[in-house]
């Protein structure tokens, strides 16, 4: 271990020792107050340090080094140590530990390479990760072989996962999303959707149309989540339930000042506790809201989603994992088939509730809409759908010629402002 590390940890020591001994004798604190005790304890420690250098006749720390020794302790105590260097990183999309040297970084832009370890050891990034979970969750929340499964939410919006015990070493993956791109005309600079595009989607959400946005992994089903949601008016009561707090609804009070957040939640060590995402949907039925949205579908709340969405709540939302719009159909009739529904009930559950299916894809290295497709009805042992939206050879999404929309769908989006001349494309014959 360098000498830097180990002066790194006897500062930690030290500092964590007496913040523990200070809340004990101060009594609660907000989270603010903690943060500015523990640099004013920091500081105090690298003053004796130097007091101590002066007086062994050794040369003290320069103020470049307090200054990194000072951040490196204050980022093992409040926030995840060597790790946050990455999460700080705005140009990340998402970090991989496979073990404390097994480090890899995606970027936004799809490209991935190695970083550098994060800890001296599996052992001392675990105690880091814990320390963070327990100060930073403000609960119980524990991570150690009997709660081997760790979900946290960072200061910035970032969401960790970590897994103990069950993949030979430690495992952590951590999620920063950019919620600077809240607006359909972010995903348009982006080169995600075209103007045209973003004026459907926005009238489909002012219609009070029922949306799910559908896609693979890492291609950006949340952002458009997040975008579509912000063209909800703020005069309407917004509900949304999510396996972990990802759409950021809170930061856009100004866009939905009536809102509620409400997040799945396991077991506590006793097995008691828990409140899965049916019962949150279930839940959320009784709060009186406009618009229910459900981060993403991922089983039997499936069933309590749809009833929101034919049952008064027009207008909401959620995300489903599918590999094409029409994928998307199949992945809620198999969630619907765990929740104890015939493949008949379902098709019409499914009819009757979805109105449209934006799909998104990776295509040629842009994350881009692929598809969008209108719900029409149950037939026999399927559902019936038109494609409105499809990719053009040029690799962009473009308008379906014909009539690809019924009439009283187009009605509703053109009285929610959306001019129908969008709707004319260059693209030839069908697929």
């Amino acid at each position: 271990m360098t000498l830097e590390a180990t002066l790194e940890r006897r500062l930690h020591r030290a500092v964590a020792d007496r913040l523990t001994d200070r809340l004990r004798s101060d009594g609660d604190m907000s989270v603010d107050d903690e943060r500015a005790l523990t640099r004013e304890l920091i500081a105090v420690e690298l003053a004796a340090l130097a007091e101590s250098a002066y007086g062994d006749n050794r040369t003290p720390l320069d103020s470049t080094s307090e200054r990194e020794l000072s951040d490196a302790v204050f980022a093992r105590l409040w926030g995840l140590g060597r790790l946050q260097i990455y999460v700080d990183d705005p140009d990340l999309a998402n970090v991989h530990v496979n073990g404390f040297d097994n480090v890899w970084l995606v970027y936004r832009d799809g490209t991935k390479v190695r970083g550098q370890p994060v800890a001296d050891s599996d052992q001392e990034l675990v105690e880091t990760v814990a320390a963070a979970a327990r100060r930073l969750g403000r609960t119980e929340k524990r991570w150690d072989k009997v709660s081997w499964e760790l979900h946290l939410q960072l200061p910035g919006g970032e969401r960790l996962h970590g897994v103990l015990g069950l993949t030979g070493r430690p495992v952590i993956t951590i999620r920063r999303h950019d919620f600077s791109l809240h607006r359909l005309s972010h995903l348009v600079n982006l080169d995600v959707i075209d103007e045209g595009l973003a004026e459907f989607l926005a009238a489909a959400v002012r219609a009070k149309l029922n949306l799910i946005v559908a896609g693979g992994t890492n291609t950006g089903k949340t952002t458009m989540l997040r975008c579509l949601l912000n063209e909800v008016p703020p005069t309407e009561r917004v509900v949304t339930v999510e396996d972990n707090l990802e759409l950021g609804l809170d930061r856009f009070t100004d866009l939905h000042p009536d809102h509620v957040c409400w997040e799945r939640r396991g077991a506590n060590v006793e097995g008691h506790g828990e409140a899965t995402l049916a019962d949150c949907v279930r839940a959320t039925l009784r709060q009186n809201p406009d618009r229910v949205i459900v981060g993403e579908i991922r089983g039997v709340e499936v069933v309590d989603m749809l009833r929101a969405m034919s049952q008064g709540n027009d207008g909401s939302m959620s995300s489903i994992h599918a590999d094409s719009s029409k994928g998307a159909l199949v992945r809620l009739g198999m969630y619907t088939a765990e929740a104890g529904l015939d493949e008949e009930t379902s098709n019409k559950w499914i009819a009757n509730a979805v109105d449209l299916i934006v799909h998104l894809g990776w295509v040629d290295g842009v994350r881009r809409v692929t598809s969008v497709r209108e719900v029409l009805e149950a037939e026999a042992r399927q559902v019936a759908t038109n494609e409105v939206y499809r990719l053009g050879g040029d690799g962009h999404p473009a308008p379906t010629p014909g009539p690809a929309i019924r009439d009283d769908t187009l009605t509703r989006l053109t009285a929610a402002g959306f001019d129908p001349a969008h709707l004319s494309s260059p693209l030839a014959g069908r697929w």
